[in-house]
């Protein structure tokens, strides 16, 4: 394998950056939105180097590492903070350097009057840097620091306009969630430790074949666990609408292009584990069916249109950990929707940013409506997007996600019906629900507030939507032509060449998959054409009110996990008042109720002093005489 240099310059560029506007503070105002935006930059440009030169060279010479400093050494134990630059960590690299400084540029404009811009900028380069660390450590405790780097940063901006309390608990409620995956991730490490006596990818790997089963499974199980935290999969999913509160930027930075695809990550790069461990691999495939169903299913009641489109964003990552399941068959299309998935669903939100802009920070889209006469350019970019995500010929959607559906039918038989059919199921779905955004939004008679006044955002902010839109054209054929995401990612996921079988020939699929868009987009056009958009939201059925509420989830949360806990937290308090406390009290209590006692025989008089010692020493007289006979 072999050595580079420069790949240190990806995460240390942003992370700099981010340091430097934060120890300046005020006194980098003017300017750190800019310098920011010039970094995130660079390390795209870096990025677009490191890809080129390793398509110069050979296959087998690709991969590339750099050894920062021994981070670990204990006897034969050691840990390297080392950094891993192959075929795999360059697709993330570009996406998170190149949507980012889309994003950056998006950012200069809509946060152009808030205060705090130049803190901002600090926490996005700071995300970046360390969601660059989480793709390029080449063990999974370079990973870790990473991954919690990545937690931190998104508590940061989602919670950025935490002077309003339902914000700060929103990035609270994203924290705390996450906790919960970073603990699987953690054991899953342990696991790796104690089978292996490694923590490196390459030294698990090498192992791998004389591992049990057993110890296999749990530790598949556990980084499953970690990707349902990092990537809101059922049933660690509840935070992901609650964390629209952020500034919409960061919505499609964290929520579209980076965070969320971390799980998909993080599966796809132990593949090794999951290929070898097929009770975590099926439980895999069930947990992205679950998910995909269970976000679009969300998606079709939002009246939010930003919640709309994160509902959307959970049920397009449930397509690719689906993927991730079906192992050398799917990680290169899981991939492939993974990236087609950043330029559409970050352009959309985006999308979605300038219409707030315009709209004063309106999100209902009930009280939006033939916007598309004021803003041509958001409504053509978004709807760009739009075309690509349901899956319409030949935008991006169309080549990553009907592979996916075509992965899930080749699994055959029973199973192989059963998940192709749910993942057919969530196209009708999808089709449904983002036709609705887009005839609410766009489409219609105007519905919004007399004060209201819709005007195109500046190109500042179109800008970066138009080069998304591109993206939702293009990636897709691009990165299926010839298979060359499978061609380029075979190294690192498919080692030994699988040979797929086809359960149904691609044609077949793809027919399927199209009349699935037409029922979809059919549905929401006959739903939600003319002045039926404007119905009343409280004019709805038992189902829809159910979707409304996130399908009970945060219910389901405080019943099986907030209440007890909050009885078991009583229960601990009474214990350590009544028990613990109660004993150092009862000490406490028997040590002044002695003092006091003895403190009554100090009368402060001779006499009666006297009289203690002649009564002692006649006890010690008849001691000695009791003894002596």
């Amino acid at each position: 394998m072999n050595t580079s240099t420069n790949i240190v310059y990806l995460i240390a560029l942003p992370l700099f950056s981010s340091a430097l506007l934060m120890l300046l503070g005020r006194k980098a105002d003017k300017w750190g939105h800019i310098f920011a935006t010039l970094i995130s930059a660079s390390a795209f440009f870096v990025g677009v180097t490191e890809f080129f030169a390793m398509r110069s060279r050979p296959e087998e010479a690709r991969a590339v590492t750099q050894k920062l400093f021994t981070w670990i050494s204990v006897g034969d134990f050691q840990v390297d903070a080392s950094l891993l630059l192959d075929q795999l960590s360059i697709a993330f690299v570009l996406l998170i350097t190149g949507v980012g400084t889309l994003i950056h540029i998006y950012s200069i404009a809509y946060m152009s009057h808030d205060r705090d811009r130049r803190r901002f900028f600090a926490y996005l380069n700071f995300f970046i840097a360390a969601m660059l660390l989480l793709v390029l450590g080449d063990s999974y405790l370079n990973l870790y620091v990473g991954w919690e780097g990545v937690g931190l940063a998104s508590y940061l901006l989602i919670g950025f306009w935490n002077q309003k309390p339902e914000y700060a608990t929103a990035a609270k409620k994203a924290f705390v969630m996450n906790r919960v995956g970073d603990f699987g991730l953690s054991i899953a490490i342990m696991i790796g430790f104690a089978t292996f006596g490694s923590v490196s990818f390459s030294g698990i790997e090498e192992k791998v074949g004389g591992a049990g089963e057993t110890a296999l499974t749990a530790m598949g199980l556990m980084l499953l666990l970690a990707a349902a935290g990092k990537s809101a999969q059922f049933p660690l999913q509840a935070w992901l609408g609650d964390a629209m509160a952020g500034p919409t930027p960061v919505s499609a930075l964290i929520h579209a292009a980076t965070m969320v695809t971390a799980g998909v990550y993080l599966i796809t790069r132990s593949n090794f584990i999951f290929d070898n461990a097929p009770t975590a691999q099926l439980a895999v495939v069930m947990i992205g069916i679950i998910t995909l169903l269970f976000g679009a299913v969300i998606g079709t009641a939002k009246d939010d249109i930003k919640k709309a489109l994160a509902a959307s964003t959970m049920s397009q990552i449930g397509y690719m950990i689906l993927a991730t399941g079906f192992g050398p068959a799917g990680y290169a299309f899981a991939i492939m929707h993974l990236l087609t998935h950043g330029f559409f669903k970050a352009g959309m939100f985006l999308g979605a940013g300038s219409v707030m802009h315009g709209m004063n920070d309106e999100v209902n889209m009930r009280k939006y409506g033939g916007l598309a006469k004021f803003m041509p350019i958001t409504s053509i970019t978004f709807g760009l997007g739009y075309l690509a995500i349901i899956g319409v010929p030949p935008f991006a959607g169309f080549y990553s996600k009907d592979k996916i559906i075509e992965t899930a039918f080749n699994a055959g038989g029973v199973q192989g019906v059963i998940f192709g059919g749910a993942a057919l199921l969530g196209a009708v779905i999808t089709a449904f629900y983002m036709t609705r955004v887009m005839l609410l939004t766009f489409a219609g008679n105007k519905r919004w507030a007399s004060d209201a006044h819709p005007h195109e955002s500046p190109f500042l902010m179109w800008a970066p939507m138009a080069v998304l839109a591109i993206g939702s054209v293009a990636s897709g054929y691009l990165l299926y032509s010839g298979k060359a995401i499978v061609k380029w990612l075979a190294p690192v996921v498919d080692k030994d060449h699988h040979e797929h079988v086809e359960f149904l020939p691609p044609i077949v699929v793809t027919t399927l998959a199209i009349v699935a868009v037409l029922i979809g987009v059919s549905i929401a056009l006959l739903k939600y054409r003319g002045e039926q958009s404007d119905s009343a939201p409280s004019d709805v059925s038992i189902w829809t009110r159910f979707a409304r509420r996130d399908l009970l989830q945060d219910d389901a949360n405080e019943f099986l996990f907030m209440r007890p806990g909050q009885e078991v937290t009583k229960a601990l308090v009474v214990t350590d008042e009544r028990v613990i406390d109660g004993a150092v009290r009862g000490v406490a209590a028997s040590a002044v109720g002695s003092a006091r006692g003895l403190r009554k025989l100090q009368t402060g008089y001779v006499r009666n002093y006297a009289l203690l010692i002649l009564i002692g020493a006649a006890l010690i007289l008849a001691a000695i005489w009791v003894v002596t006979i």
